[in-house]
């Protein structure tokens, strides 16, 4: 397994500084944070706004991004396109962005629950999801759906049922352990075993449950990678026991740690978390 990191928890930084602090922290590899519109302004950066190290989705941009994180001595892994189901003109664009970088892979999620009954979202999906395939196969690019909560696809379960008949070559599942830990968990081992060959890449982050709210509730909040619900040790254990051999890539959301030291924390933690037969 080899680590990276995603662009969207750097948000202070530049590209060109960002491929620096995550060269020197000791990560291998980076994604790419891609909108359709430059999303930076005058305010305070955050990780959804202001953040400055994302990437316009331009072939300039692209190419720029490539260039700059081979010259660090870096890998481009993938990018992080905001790709929702039914958008075939954004689904086109990121595949030629992609293809003319040469980069493996984009992002595509999968419908939002938004009251409309299940079958005809997951109709849709498969719909959409069959059309990625055929752009997959004329582009080399492959399409990857990142479970996320509130969409129909939380679970490594429901993933595979939407995405389990395409061929995972062109096909393949984000597993977002942060998210699972929000909705969606499922035992990692069998989870891994049941995607199969369509796990192509994995999100790390944590999650904890704050003090109780109106009536009680306890809301989920991103927390450090060493502080929450989620069993990173025992993740990395189950996904070396499959045989996984792909990216971990840190997607840190907490604020616990400015985002330079929180990379800088979670490398070191990770490097010294991975089973020894898992390390590259």
């Amino acid at each position: 397994m080899r680590l990276g990191i995603c662009s969207v928890c750097l948000p202070d930084l530049t590209p060109e500084e960002a491929v620096v602090a995550v060269r020197d922290a000791g990560y291998a590899g980076i994604e790419w944070r891609v909108v359709a519109n430059p999303d930076v302004g005058d305010g305070p950066p955050s990780f959804f706004t202001n953040n400055r190290c994302t990437f316009t989705a331009t072939p300039g941009d692209i190419a720029r991004a490539v260039r700059i994180t081979e010259a660090a001595g870096l890998r481009v892994i993938g990018l992080d396109t905001y790709l929702d189901t039914g958008d075939t003109r954004g689904a086109d664009e990121a595949f030629e962005l992609a293809a003319g970088a040469e980069v493996d892979w984009i992002r595509v999620r999968a419908p939002w629950r938004n009251g409309r009954p299940y079958r005809e979202l997951f109709a849709e999906a498969v719909a959409f999801f069959d059309g990625l395939s055929d752009r997959c196969a004329q582009t080399g690019v492959r399409a990857l759906l990142e479970l996320h909560q509130r969409s129909i696809c939380p679970s490594a379960s429901l993933a595979h049922r939407l995405v389990g008949e395409f061929d995972p070559a062109r096909i393949g599942v984000i597993y977002d352990v942060g998210n699972l830990a929000i909705e969606g968990y499922e035992d990692h081992a069998l989870a891994a075993e049941l995607l199969g060959e369509h796990l192509a890449h994995v999100h790390l982050k944590n999650v904890t449950f704050g003090a109780p709210g109106a009536g009680g509730l306890r809301v989920p909040e991103w927390s450090a990678l060493d502080d929450g619900v989620v069993d990173v040790p025992g993740l990395l254990t189950a996904l070396a026991g499959h045989g996984y051999q792909g990216w971990i890539s840190v997607e840190d959301f907490s604020t616990a740690r400015p985002p330079g030291e929180a990379a800088r924390f979670n490398a070191h933690l990770l490097s010294g978390l991975l089973p020894a037969a898992a390390r590259p």
